[in-house]
Formats: structure tokens, sequence, C-alpha cells
């Protein structure tokens, strides 16, 4: 199986994106799997700090493994770390990536947070590459620039202090200076994207904004440069709620990697109530199918979406 760097440097060069879409059971976990395995495309699988008090990144990594031993590929990420001890207990629990959340913090508290996880994956990795005589793969750290607020709910109004304006949202200088100075593998900005979905005045995606960035941290998009690199792709979060069109124009712009999370949960949701409510079944495999072929139906038609078929 590729790395996660190979994958998403192939989906750099053929201008598609993939799909990584959060969960918080193993029946969430099951439907992408399946999806992964329906399309026969990539996908990673991304628990936050939240839902990892629930379900334990150990368990899901023991689960990925066994998903990828069947045919499907997975990596899996440790979505939204706010602190360098969950940054340094993630790696070591064996994950592909992490995403370092320091889009509250002032530029400086920032670039620290990010430059520290850097390090402590560089450190690993070369501790692991020698004590298993081989190279082993590196887990690669994701910056953030931007607050799109935390919420992955279904809110009234905008969290306030999202940038969901022009004015508000990332700048090609600033994002430029992030990834100068702390050396990350990917990173997430702000373009008019928000997490969770808005009932009244869910922002659009600043399209113009995100080929911008993409120009700044991407010189000459498509093309390696010595090391086999492909300049510092962009990821997607807070994808729930925007249009087909308009995820087929972000990733014509640059966007290499798509976050997923309250449109998934909703999916189970509505499926689950709706079965619940409709039938007296008492056995949860029986009451849950249909809400795991809610799931991965989603799923299936994203990943595709995302990769131009």
């Amino acid at each position: 199986m590729q790395t996660l760097r190979e994958t998403i440097q192939n989906y750099t060069k053929a201008g598609r994106a993939m799909g990584h879409f959060n969960f918080s059971d193993s029946n969430q976990l099951k439907a992408i799997a399946q999806a992964a395995m329906e399309t026969g495309l990539p996908v990673a699988v991304g628990l936050s700090e939240g839902e990892r008090e629930y379900f334990p990144i150990t368990h899901a990594r023991a689960l990925v493994d066994i998903y990828n031993a069947q045919g499907a590929q997975i990596y899996l990420n440790a979505d939204h770390t706010y602190s360098i001890e969950k940054v340094r207990a993630a790696i070591d629990a064996g994950v592909d990536s992490v995403v370092v959340d320091g889009a509250k913090l002032s530029f400086a508290d920032n670039v620290a947070l990010c430059k520290a996880a850097v390090a402590y994956a560089q450190e690993k990795h070369a501790s692991s590459s020698t004590a298993l005589g081989a190279i082993n793969t590196k887990v690669l750290i994701e910056g953030e620039l931007g607050y799109i607020g935390t919420s992955s709910a279904v809110m009234d109004a905008l969290p306030e202090g999202a940038a969901a304006t022009e004015e508000l949202m990332t700048k090609p200088e600033e994002l430029q200076e992030l990834v100068a100075q702390t050396g990350i593998d990917l990173v997430a900005p702000a373009v008019g994207n928000i997490h969770g979905i808005v009932l009244s005045g869910q922002p659009k995606l600043s399209i113009s904004r995100i080929a911008a960035l993409s120009a700044a941290v991407n010189p000459t998009p498509g093309v390696a440069d010595s090391t086999g690199h492909v300049g510092v792709p962009l990821v997607l979060h807070g994808g729930s709620g925007s249009s087909d069109e308009e995820f087929v124009a972000a990733v014509k712009a640059g966007v290499v990697i798509i976050h997923i999370n309250t449109d998934l949960r909703l999916a189970y949701r509505d499926s689950l109530r709706k079965t619940l409510t409709t039938s007296e079944e008492t056995t949860p495999y029986k009451f849950l199918t249909p809400s795991v072929t809610a799931m991965q139906a989603y799923v299936a038609q994203k990943l595709r979406l995302f990769a131009g078929q």
C-alpha cells in the first residue's frame, strides 16, 4: 500500500482530491471502509480529540489495519489536536497524520506548536528507522491558519470570529510564512469554509482565495522538486454544507484533501431515527445496518466526486 505522502502527491499531480471523514464509532468506520473498497479509492479517516476520548485511537489503528488487510486503502488521522502532549500521544499510537490546530492562537504561538509537532514527528521517524533497521513512514503534520469554528453541529448562525468573509480569510503571505517557519507537510486555510452547518447564511467557498493560496505554497502545481515533493497541499476543513459544484471548483483551484464530518453524522442519525420510529426491531445489527448503508452511499459518492469520477 502506498504511504499517505505518496497518495497525496499522486492526487496533487492528477488534480484530484482525497476524502477525509471523521468517525466516532465502529459503524461509521465500517461504512467508510466499505465505501473505500466499493470505489477502489483511498480515504482518510479522522478522530478529533473529543472523538478519541470516546473511541480510543489504538482501537481505531487496529481496525484500520484490519480493513487495509482486506483490500481497503485507509489512512488514520488525529484530527484537531490542540497541544503538543496530545500530538505526541497520537504519533506514538501510530497515526498516519496529525492536524495541529493552532487556529485560535496568535501567529507566533501557532508557529511554535506546529514546529514542535514537526520536530517530534521527525524524531519519532528517526528513532523508529534506527530501531527497525529500515526507513519507517514519517507521520505527516498539518497546520491550520484561519479560524473556522470548532463545532460539528447544525447551527443557527456563524460562530463568533469565524473567517467567513474575504477580509478575514487566510492571506497568501501569511500562509507562506507559516509553511516556511514550521516545515509542515499540509496546511488547512480559512476560505469561506466553516465547521458544522449553518441553517441561516451558510457561507460559500472563495474559489479565488483557494487558488491564490495554492499558488502561494505550490509555485509549480503538480511538479515535484528534487526531493520528490509537490509543494504543500491545501486541505479543506468544514466541507459539510458545501455543494458538489463548490467541491469540484475547490479541487480545480488546488484543494487536495476535503474533510467532512457533520453531513456523515446526519446521514447516520437520520437513517437510524427513521428505522427506530418505523420498526420494533431490537437486534442492534439489524436496526443499525440501514444507517451503515446510508453512510456508505454518501461516502462513496463523495470519494468519486473528489476524484473526478
